[in-house]
């Protein structure tokens, strides 16, 4: 059988192992006892991409990685290797049985399926793992064209792991791979499973169907239906096994076990009520909504009982049509199922043909890619079979028909390093036994003595030009021509160098042009002139015609050429002689050579847009010709002499048809186009292939003309243009034809190397549309589309933080750019950086050495910011704790020096020891630590030095003060302020670490620890064992840190497990059976806060009477003087659980109000029924408790601060006037006696927070909150006349200071962290009389009146006040670093403090303030968010501690919840070239409000946001940087997170694009050096100088001007700077270099001025057009081959016209200078004008060609540069070829032989009406020539 066949050897590639067994061997693991229990799988890589990223199937793509990837399987371990590398490793927690790759819907990644023995695992590429549990036991899966297949087992009992053989065939066509085993695994289920498709499967799911379906990893199952006897029904039939699926196409094999019989089904989709109301059998299968279904349709089924198959796979037949093929091992037999395919409401259906089946003996067989390597219809692979037959032969077969056969190689026993080298005859003893793990063209091949081995086809030739021809082929042909062709390639031996691992690119291109020649022989080699003479008859005539050759096309059957047809009909033809079957013979091979010419024409007109394939283009023309001169296409030939007339002028044109085809030419096209509009484009000038959906061999030609079409305004319809031919278009907004060729560009994978690859004048109206688009793209595009268009800025903007899998910025842009490094300069302010800024050092400070936990706030951002001053190192220096103090002791004879320095040295550790909390909020969120390393918490160190005595260290005295005492809370903050310098990670944190950072001993630093990354959110991560360990230590403040973390961690979760934990640390809660337990009173307040903030925002009606009951309760601790800050937490956590919500339950809302109204203003504590309601649980249930009352009065001295600020919260912005109205201040002196001072305060602040809308940033509506009773005792006081004696004075300046206080507050919290400029003014200027008050300062306060407020209050309560408002300053100016405030507080800071007035709480809260304005190194800053502003009053209390331990009023740790009310809205500017952080000005649009108008305003960044409520836009504006605008939309919801997808701020990074030609802001602050054209002026200038300036400088020294230094101070680009240094220096000779070097150097500055470096390559590209033909005109030797350079400059010629009539829209001024342009097109024009005058004989060479079709014959070489030079003359002029002047002249009755007759004079106009595209200038030579 094989004998006539060519014959091929195999490539041998190495000795199979599978790599998972190197991999184990690699880890030590050794498998003795069950070495072969391993299963394996090979497949193709391209199977893991994402097709969204794969380019089309070129030979680059498919080349690129040859590398098969395995799987490899033993026991519950899965490992995935790319070729010798492991990819991934998983390891299960039970036995893998089976695993496949599998598309699932709306998922674009493959999935990896591991069936295991109770769940399916399903993984993605990227990293992603969902475990999908199985309700029932499963035996297999298998992928499909809609989702997964599951097949239910027959029973349930648990799988055994069999033996497997390590070769066996594993896989089928779809690379899955399975246990072999027929039992299932897993338990059976009775439940409901609720899918997304809409059905209820209710019952028993196991009992209901035995095939299912998984569409999406987060759906459940689907059943499976059948259809029998026209119903539809769940298929239940456990025996039907799935023996092989297709993602391709939706069929499936299964083998009935108990008939025996294989039966090949189609999957169908139908509407799912009308299938499931067919199948009403199960009852309690219920419908919620129409859906689809799916259902089985058998299409063919055996006829008889016969063992199962051993491999099913997919093949193609050659004219695509799919092949099942089974492979009978017993039998020996290999039987093909031929499928047929039809058309139905757009939707391809699969069903069988009658009697299209047949069997070949074989004893293996695999699907094989050798013949089509290239080409797809769809998803379906084209792939031919390679047959081991019961001759023990290979045989390669393409359908029916067997092609050749393959040998194996004769090395294939040297391979193994077991067996010793053999010679070669007995190599060739060596028989095949088995094939295996086809991946494309590569097979395994196992042979008798147990070795495998791997080894490839060769389906892709080495050469690209062959390659890209036989694609082309495959496409363009017939199926039956395209078969004939392959037989005559593969067949007979005569191409054996397309399978051999020697042959080379030549010999490949030889053995392919010897086919096609052999074609032409065969027709040259009939007859010509019995043909020529005798009339054919009709029978004849019928059989040569175009309608037959059609109708054996529609009726073609497989294998048979076309040419069979007229074999067969030879005995009824009326001429049964040679004469006639050599006549069809030659029509056979005139057919099949003409669409042979239009598929490799088009691969011909595809080359010519591609600059690299140049010599592709010369070696294809001289074989067209040959086939176009073979088959008498005389138009052909003059289209490829005029190409390449180097080459091809010398030929002879054989005899001419009567009536030649004029050739497709793409240029002509692009032309006319460009002239007309594409709606006028002839279709004929493309290449018919063009208009085929999914070629792969012209897919460069065809991108180009659908750009070309949408550029131009065709239209669209889906993927078809109003041109004819298919194109893709990336998803996102279009609004002009510019923007959709972009897209289109983007979809297409035509990026910026493309664009480079294209000719100068084809490319220019593509750089046109990018340019169009550069300036503001739509907001929706791709990435890739930013960086086509040059806004790489907004491309990173697209990415966020980390771009999406497969692609980053570098990987779109060039891929000559990946290892070229841009060059940046170095500004300024980071060479003043780098002068070690870092360890800027306290100039007091002894040990600069130790830590002080703010070293990393030093950053990039923050000396953009702050670097030009040095405000960063002075909050260094004066929030730093790790360092002894100096103590300046005065001289002072009536004390001793030690005394005094004990004295100062306690003042000042009062300072230190408040430091922590300031330096908590400074380094907020500024430091990132690795999980690998531990948290270095610095020293607080309360030493001090003196400078007088050499620095001489002095502790505190132990024996006079507590310094343990001392110290354990600011301990404790300052493990607070360590854990707050963590930034957010970008996973979550683990819990190893915070263990790690745990302590042997229980500490109060680790407490505040935790309270830090509780606030942080990072205790999320700590289990309820963790937090048992730590409330198992039995430490009050550890208990506290751990409470409060959890629920911060968790705030407004309501976790019970959580909340539990909470309660028991509460013990009025505790029932009367529980046991007694103590706990401190601290610790119970920190409890009831810890409750307010796990239920925040619930309004959760038990826990609000709880914490309502607890506000006036009696602590059971042993402190009852810290009852007031219980209160305190009390009040503050009920107002937390119903922030906000105070007007949403009427009725019960007002019982709550009144009741802490009760609490507010005092009185009885009635026990009626309304108040019993809200009162705690029975007394019985509590013990050692009672409510708060002085008799039957409620104290409200100890109840009031929490029921007010309890209020405050829960009413919060609710503009609520009946509650505010309750708050306000008494307007009468009686009715102020009854209130404390202080509590005036919490009620101004309460009831502003309330009323949130009026508050109002100026000074009469802070009198305005001044009742007139305190006005006019204030102007009694200043009044020195007046006489006060019957008003109490004292108690009237109390009220005023105390008001003022609190509406500054107020007016804090409601313009916190908004910069607002009327607040800064006015709270600075109450703080500065605040402070003039105490001490009059005349330096601060000039305009400030001096009223004497010390005479009648104390200077406590004015101390408090001034600090208070100092705060609420800081707050609105947070994260700004704003300098006049840091003066003042920097001031407050250094304030004497001997008499004593100075304490720890004013300490405590300048050190916050200070923190406060430069909150997190200046990055963050504060809310106004509900949750925020409460966070912010219970931070910012007003009731200011008196020592490091005084927690009697407010627990000192709810100071660090202004955590929770920051949001990290600094915005930083990074340039996408250098990426370095930058300055760039923004313009910020907020919304319209109640107290102004839209407003514009601009920041330069690194700059604060406006809030998301009222931020409407941002927008990069200036000069320097390409504009970009971020439209937003106004919400009352928080800042975007770090890490949130949606953040249109990347986390606080904003990428901008410099423009060329600009320098940044930190090198040119002023702009001086950005008159980038002044420069070059001098640059261009100096040119002409060079040599005398040189020659008097001498050679070392260097040029003024140096251009390529110079365009790298104003780019970073690459290709400028080394287009500088090559084109434009000093080291050119002559003058014609000189002329190039300045042309270059004006280029150069075009180029960068204008911001279009790629731009450069455009003008080179055209400038040496001029170069190239006016050299050839001069020189007698032959400059260049081809002539293809002018179309690409008449192109460029076009584009200009188009742009001049308005056919495309004007870029930003001209892309390319029109005046160069037109100037390009007369040179030319005049130097070919010039040639024609100077031949010898006039017009000889035009009379010759125009006559005869003769080109020049003359010496040789001036015959080729006379040759080039005509075509050059007939292209430039478009002169149609002789055959069309001499065809068109005689339609009109003009019998003209130009040269052997006289002629008629023939006119101008006659002429251009003939030939409307040829030039003008040249229909007059022709009428000359003519006359």
């Amino acid at each position: 059988m094989a004998s006539g066949l060519g014959v091929h050897t195999l490539t041998l590639l190495r000795e199979f192992r599978p790599f998972g067994l190197t991999v184990e061997e690699a880890d030590g693991e050794t498998h003795e006892n069950r070495p072969e229990d391993y299963q394996y799988s090979l497949f193709n890589p391209q199977i893991t991409r994402d097709p969204r990223f794969l380019a089309e199937n070129s030979v680059t793509s498919a080349s690129c990685d040859q590398s098969d990837h395995e799987i490899f399987i033993r026991g519950n371990r899965l490992i995935w290797s790319a070729g010798s590398r492991v990819h991934k490793r998983y390891t299960s927690p039970t036995s893998i049985a089976m695993a496949c790759w599998c598309r699932m819907d709306s998922i674009s990644e493959p999935l990896l399926c591991v069936l295991q023995d109770d769940s399916l695992t399903i993984h993605s590429p990227s990293g992603e793992v969902v475990s999908v549990p199985l309700p029932f036991a499963v035996v297999s899966i298998w992928s499909s064209a809609f989702g997964l297949l599951l097949q239910r087992s027959i029973d349930d009992s648990l799988p055994s792991c069999p033996t497997f053989s390590s070769y066996s065939p594993l896989l089928n066509a779809r690379d899955s791979f399975r246990l072999n085993r027929e039992s299932g695994v897993g338990p059976q289920y009775n439940l409901s499973v609720h899918g997304s498709s809409g059905h209820n499967f209710i019952g028993d799911i196991s009992t209901m169907s035995s095939h299912f379906i998984l569409k999406h990893p987060l759906e459940e199952p689907q059943a499976i239906f059948v259809e029998e006897r026209g119903k539809s029904c769940i298929m239940n039939d456990l025996e039907e096994s799935i023996i092989w699926t297709s993602d391709a196409i939706p069929v499936i094999a299964t083998y009935h076990k108990g008939k025996m019989q294989h039966s090949v089904w189609r999957v169908d989709i139908v509407d799912a009520s009308v299938t499931i109301a067919s199948s009403l059998l199960v009852k309690d299968f219920v419908v919620e909504e129409q859906s689809k279904a799916y259902c089985l349709h058998k299409i063919w089924q055996g006829r008889s009982a016969q063992p199962v198959a051993s491999k099913v796979f997919l093949a193609t037949d050659v004219d695509e049509v799919p092949l099942i093929c089974f492979v009978f091992q017993e039998q020996k037999g290999l039987f093909f199922i031929r499928l047929q395919t039809g058309a139905r409401h757009k939707e391809i259906l699969y069903d069988m043909k009658p009697d299209m089946n047949w069997t070949i003996p074989a004893i293996a067989a695999l699907p094989v890619v050798v013949t089509r390597p290239r080409i797809k219809d769809g998803w379906l692979q084209l792939s031919d079979v390679l047959v081991l037959s019961t001759e023990n032969n290979l045989l390669l077969y393409s359908g029916r028909q067997c092609l050749c056969k393959y040998l194996l190689p004769t090395g294939i026993g040297r391979v193994s390093h077991d067996v010793k080298p053999l010679p070669s005859d007995v190599v060739r003893e060596f028989k095949i036994t088995g094939l295996g793990d086809a991946v494309g063209g590569r097979i395994n091949i196992i042979i008798s003595g147990g070795q495998m081995f791997r080894c490839s086809l060769r389906n892709y030739p080495m050469s690209s030009l062959a390659n890209d021809c036989i694609t082309a082929l495959a496409e363009g042909l017939h199926p039956s021509f395209y078969h004939h062709f392959v037989v005559m390639l593969w067949g007979n031996g005569g191409s054996s160098c397309l399978s051999s691992a020697e042959s080379s690119t030549d010999s490949e291109w030889e053995s392919l042009v010897s086919v096609i020649l052999g074609m032409c022989k065969q027709l040259d080699f009939f007859p010509q002139s019995q043909s020529d003479t005798t009339r054919p008859s009709s029978w004849e005539f019928l059989l040569n015609s175009k309608y037959h050759l059609n109708y054996c096309r529609s009726n073609f059957i497989t294998g048979i050429p076309v040419a069979w047809g007229h074999k067969q009909m030879e005995s009824h033809c009326p001429m049964g002689n040679s004469t006639a079957e050599q006549s069809r013979e030659k029509a056979f091979y005139a057919q099949i050579l003409t669409e042979t010419l239009d598929s490799l024409h088009a691969v011909y007109e595809n080359y010519k847009l591609d600059n690299l394939r140049k010599w592709d283009l010369e070696l294809l023309v001289v074989l067209l010709r040959n086939i176009a001169a073979s088959l008498g296409e005389s138009n052909y030939v003059d289209h490829y002499v005029r190409d390449f007339p180097s080459l091809l002028s010398n030929a002879r044109s054989s005899n001419s048809l009567a009536s030649p085809q004029t050739p497709p030419s793409v240029f002509r096209w692009l032309e006319s186009c460009l002239k007309h509009g594409c709606d006028s484009g002839n279709k004929d000038d493309l290449p018919p292939l063009v208009y085929r959906d999914g070629s792969v061999a012209i897919s460069w030609l065809r991108k180009i003309v659908s750009f070309y079409s949408l550029l131009l305004g065709t239209g669209r319809t889906g993927r078809k243009l109003g041109s004819g031919v298919y194109c893709n278009v990336s998803s996102g907004s279009a609004h002009s034809p510019e923007e959709l060729t972009v897209l289109a560009m983007v979809a297409e994978g035509f990026g910026s190397q493309q664009l480079d690859l294209l000719p100068a004048g084809v490319s220019l109206p593509l750089r046109h549309a990018l340019d169009r688009c550069r300036e503001s793209p739509p907001v929706d595009w791709p990435a890739a589309a930013y960086v086509l268009v040059g806004r790489e800025d907004l491309a990173m903007t697209c990415f966020g933080h980390k771009p999406p899998s497969g692609q980053s910025l570098v990987s779109l842009s060039s891929p000559y750019m990946l290892h070229v490094r841009p060059v940046t300069v170095p500004s300024s302010i980071f060479d003043a950086s780098a002068l070690d800024g870092n360890t800027v050092e306290n100039t007091d400070s002894l040990d600069g050495s130790a830590a002080d936990g703010m070293e990393q706030i030093f950053n990039s951002s923050t000396h953009l910011r702050f670097g030009r001053d040095l405000r960063l190192n002075e909050v260094r220096r004066l929030l730093c704790s790790a360092r002894p103090v100096a103590v300046q002791t005065p001289v002072n004879p009536s004390a001793s020096d030690q005394d005094l320095q004990q004295a100062q040295l306690w003042q000042l550790a009062q300072r230190t020891t408040a430091l922590p909390l300031g330096r908590g909020a400074f380094t907020l969120a500024t430091t990132s630590t690795l999980l690998t390393e531990a948290l270095v918490v610095p020293k607080l160190n309360l030493a001090g030095r003196l400078p007088s005595q050499q620095n001489a260290t002095v502790n505190l005295d132990p024996n006079i003060r507590n310094i343990q005492e001392l110290r354990s809370w600011p301990e404790f903050h300052n493990g607070v302020a360590a854990g707050l310098k963590l930034a957010p990670f970008q996973g979550k944190m683990s819990r190893a670490w915070i263990s790690y950072n745990k302590r042997e001993e229980p500490s109060v630093t680790h407490a505040g620890l935790l309270v830090a990354l509780g606030l942080l959110g990072h205790l999320r991560v700590l289990t309820m064992t963790d937090v048992y360990k730590y409330l198992s230590q039995e430490h009050d403040m550890t208990t506290v840190g751990v409470l409060l973390g959890m629920a911060a961690a968790h705030r407004g979760t309501m976790l019970p497990y959580i909340s539990k934990m909470i309660y028991v640390h509460i013990p009025s809660r505790h029932p009367a059976s529980f046991p007694e337990l103590e706990f401190a009173t601290l610790l119970q307040s920190a409890a009831l806060m810890s409750v307010g903030l796990l239920y925040e925002g619930s309004a959760h009606p038990l826990t609000m009477k709880i914490l309502l009951g607890e506000i006036g309760r009696r602590t059971a601790g042993d402190n009852v003087l810290e009852r007031e800050g219980y209160a305190v937490a009390a009040g503050s956590a009920l107002g937390l659980v119903g922030l906000g919500r105070g007007n949403d339950f009427i009725g019960y809302m007002d019982t709550l109000v009144d009741r802490l109204f009760q609490y507010i203003l005092g009185g009885k504590d009635l026990r009626n029924e309304r108040s019993a309601k809200f009162a705690p649980m029975t007394e019985d249930l509590n013990r050692s408790t009672g409510q708060m009352m002085d008799g039957t009065q409620v104290n409200v001295d100890v109840t009031a601060p929490g029921a007010t600020i309890a209020l405050a919260l829960l009413f919060l912005k609710t503009e609520s006037d009946v509650v505010a109205s309750k708050l306000s201040v008494p307007v009468t002196f009686f009715d102020l006696q009854f209130v404390r001072p202080d509590f005036l305060l919490l009620r101004v602040i309460a009831r502003n927070l309330i009323l949130w809308s009026r508050v109002c940033p100026s000074k009469d509506w802070i009198e305005g909150q001044i009742p007139e009773i305190v006005k006019k005792g204030l102007m009694t006081i200043e009044d020195d006349t007046s006489d006060f004696d019957d008003l109490d004075v004292e108690a009237l300046v109390q009220a005023y200071v105390n008001i003022l206080a609190g509406a500054c507050v107020s007016l804090g919290l409601r313009y916190a962290g908004t910069k607002n400029g009327h607040a800064q003014e006015l709270l600075n200027h109450y703080a500065v009389f605040f402070l003039n008050e105490i001490k009059p300062i005349p330096a601060m306060s000039r305009n400030i009146k001096h009223k004497g407020l010390m005479q009648y209050v104390d200077r406590g309560t004015l101390e408090t006040c001034l600090h208070i408002v100092v705060l609420s300053l800081s707050v609105v100016m947070a994260g700004s670093g704003h300098i006049q405030t840091f003066r003042l507080l920097r001031y407050l800071r250094g304030r004497n403090s001997v008499d004593g007035h100075i304490n720890y709480g004013s300490q405590m809260a300048v050190s916050m303030a200070i923190g406060f304005l430069f909150l997190g190194g200046g990055m963050r800053t504060f809310s106004t968010g509900n949750n925020a502003i409460a966070a912010l009053l219970i931070s910012l209390y007003p009731r200011l501690p008196t020592g490091p331990n005084d927690n009697r009023c407010h627990l000192q740790v709810f100071r660090h919840f202004y955590v929770l009310a920051t949001e990290a809205r600094c915005v930083q500017t990074v340039d996408v070239d250098t990426g370095l952080t930058v300055y760039a000005p923004l313009e910020m649009t907020i919304k319209e409000t109640e107290h102004h108008a839209e407003t514009n305003f601009s920041e330069v960044t690194p700059c604060i946001l406006p809030e998301r409520a009222i931020l409407k836009s941002v927008r990069v504006c200036g000069p320097r940087y390409w504009p970009q605008k971020i439209e937003l939309i106004t919400e009352e919801k928080p800042w975007w997170v770090a890490g949130d997808p949606d953040d249109p701020f990347n986390g606080g990074l904003l990428y901008v694009k410099r423009k060329v030609g600009a320098c940044s802001y930190v090198d040119d602050p002023i702009g001086c050096q950005s008159l980038l054209s002044r420069v070059m002026h001098k640059v261009c200038d100096t040119s002409g100088h060079s040599e005398s300036a040189t020659s008097v400088r001498g050679n070392s020294e260097p040029g003024p001007f140096k251009v390529d230094q110079l365009v790298s101070t104003f780019s970073a680009d690459p290709s400028l700077i080394a287009f500088a240094q090559l084109c434009c220096g000093y080291s050119w000779n002559n003058r014609s270099d000189a002329d190039f070097r300045e042309f270059c150097i004006q280029v150069l500055f075009e180029c960068v001025s204008k911001d279009r470096p790629a731009l450069l390559q455009t003008y080179l590209g055209l400038y040496t057009i001029i170069g190239i033909i006016s050299e050839q005109v001069k020189s007698c030797e032959v400059i260049f081959k081809d002539t293809i350079f002018l179309s690409s400059l008449k192109l460029a010629l076009a584009y200009n016209d188009a742009l001049v009539v308005g056919r495309l829209g004007c870029p930003r001024g001209d892309l390319i200078q029109r005046i160069f342009l037109a100037a390009i097109g007369k040179r030319v024009e005049e130097t070919l004008k010039h040639w024609q005058g100077q031949i010898g004989e006039p017009f000889s060479h035009l009379l010759e060609y125009l006559g005869k079709g003769n080109w020049p014959l003359m010496q040789p070489q001036h015959a080729i540069r006379d040759s080039l030079l005509l075509s050059c003359y007939l292209q430039w002029f478009n002169v149609p070829p002789s055959f069309v002047v001499k065809s068109s002249l005689g339609n009109i009755g003009s019998e003209i032989l130009l040269a052997e007759s006289p002629v008629h004079n023939v006119s101008l106009p006659l002429l251009r009406f003939m030939f409307p595209d040829t030039h003008i200038y040249a229909l007059g030579e022709i009428s000359r020539l003519l006359t």
